[in-house]
């Protein structure tokens, strides 16, 4: 299953970001209002008002501590990142399985990533389950963890046994549609700076990162 988890929010932003979450009790509504027609069957959570200040505000931080991340930008290539929103599921909530829309106002979704904003000890139940024609993947992330994934993966999210999940997702319309080409382009990467790392600067080495960066403008769109 191609997908990767990594650290992307610490303690300081995790604590502001949910204490004002909670402030705006008012601004939370029904999650099926941004579900395409299919997903709004099987959605039953709560969402912020993606209009509001609050949302833009956060939004925006989230964007940058995405863009800036050196492991995402290897895994993901992204051009756009888009869709973004706080979602909160209570007891008895869930979302049923579903596809992402391929495309949105905002973008075309080529990857789908969850970013955990409680520790997966705080609720009980709503795992993450990731589908695969041969696999099932189920996940529950520590809080300032974020899941990047393929969108083209069928998933859910379980019911919520107690407790609350608060999570943000979104989507990344990546500059290499394909998955296969993404993972070989972010395994080149990995071992072009392993080696990097390991023994320092060569011609073979540039050799590596040329044929990196042009195989990356051959496949890119």
């Amino acid at each position: 299953m191609n997908y990767l988890t990594c650290n992307l929010l610490n303690e300081e932003d995790l604590e502001i970001l949910k204490y004002d979450l909670n402030k705006h009790n008012e601004l939370w509504e029904n999650g099926k209002k941004t579900a395409g027609s299919h997903a709004s069957k099987v959605k039953d959570n709560l969402q912020l008002n993606r209009n509001s200040e609050i949302s833009k505000k956060y939004s925006q931080i989230i964007r940058k501590k995405i863009i800036t991340n050196p492991l995402i930008k290897s895994f993901a290539l992204p051009k756009i990142i888009h869709g973004i929103m706080f979602t909160k599921s209570l007891r008895n909530m869930h979302y049923g399985r579903h596809i992402d829309n391929p495309f949105m106002s905002s973008g075309r979704s080529d990857l789908s990533f969850t970013i955990s904003l409680t520790n997966k000890a705080d609720y009980q139940g709503g795992e993450l389950v990731i589908e695969t024609l041969n696999s099932e993947k189920e996940l529950k992330l520590d809080a300032g963890e974020i899941i990047i994934y393929p969108s083209t993966y069928l998933h859910s999210v379980k019911e919520v046994k107690n407790g609350e999940r608060l999570v943000c997702v979104g989507w990344i319309e990546s500059y290499v549609k394909s998955i296969e080409e993404r993972e070989y382009l972010f395994d080149l990467d990995a071992g072009a700076k392993g080696l990097l790392a390991k023994y320092g600067r060569s011609d073979e080495l540039d050799n590596i990162f040329k044929s990196y960066s042009n195989l990356l403008r051959l496949l890119g769109n």
